[in-house]
């Protein structure tokens, strides 16, 4: 099985991901999509490369790979792939990207 790693940034998002959910929908369905999303990131661990690129928020370097509503942004050259951030696709990501130092 191929490997991935979690920026501690990428955490605290999947943290606030679970909290809001949480509050908003349940703990059940927080479960679900933080699982989801956990495997999602197994298959990108296993397939590097796949998703598309956003050059109008970070360069080629990096890939986006959409979950229910959520994005997995990744480095996918490294070995392992590394995680970035997991981020809703409705949230201002010009400003979320400006605001994110890990790049």
């Amino acid at each position: 099985m191929k490997r991935f790693q979690l920026s501690r940034a990428a955490q605290i998002d999947l943290e606030s991901i679970g909290q809001y959910l949480a509050e908003t929908a349940g703990a059940e369905q927080a479960v679900e999509v933080l699982d989801r999303i956990r495997v999602e990131f197994l298959k990108l661990a296993e397939m590097p490369g796949i998703g598309h690129y956003r050059e109008d928020l970070l360069d080629q370097r990096y890939r986006f790979w959409r979950v229910y509503s959520y994005l997995i942004v990744y480095r996918w050259e490294t070995d392992p792939i590394r995680i970035i951030a997991v981020v809703h696709g409705a949230r201002n990501l010009i400003a979320f990207f400006s605001r994110r130092r890990e790049r």
